[in-house]
């Protein structure tokens, strides 16, 4: 029945073609890596500390009196605080008594940690956008 647009088995398939025995099909291809999670393949990743006003990189365990480089944020403020959440109540999660003011400016508050975030390394070391352009330049040269 090669006259058929779809050589496709079904319904109008005679007798005869079904007792030739077995039919050529491919075999499937090998899937070993099917069981089991996936390998992650994730950048690193490194815990830092960063400005809550200006967003700068801080470098560093810092002093109590220590002010942000590149805004001049008193470090040791609310701002900079783990605890700081202006939905709470004195916008602190932690039970102070009264409410300290004003939240950039230092403090001696016995409950602060210094916040900290896990940041992922999204940049390689060393290439810069003019060795990509320059890459890219180099592609297209005749």
């Amino acid at each position: 029945m090669s006259d058929r647009k779809y050589r496709q088995h079904g319904y109008q398939d005679s007798s005869e073609n079904k007792s030739k025995g077995t039919s050529q099909r491919p075999k499937p291809k090998s899937q070993d890596m099917t069981y089991g999670p996936r390998p992650l393949n994730m950048p690193g990743a490194r815990t830092v500390s960063r400005c809550a006003q200006c967003g700068a990189l801080l470098s560093g365990l810092m002093e109590n009196d220590a002010n942000c480089s590149k805004c001049g944020l008193a470090l040791h403020s609310c701002k900079m605080c783990v605890h700081f959440d202006p939905s709470s109540r004195f916008e602190c999660r932690q039970p102070i008594p009264a409410r300290v003011f004003p939240k950039d400016g230092p403090n001696h508050c016995s409950f602060y940690e210094i916040r900290q975030a896990v940041e992922r390394e999204t940049t390689s070391g060393g290439v810069r956008a003019t060795d990509a352009r320059q890459a890219f330049e180099n592609l297209f040269k005749k």
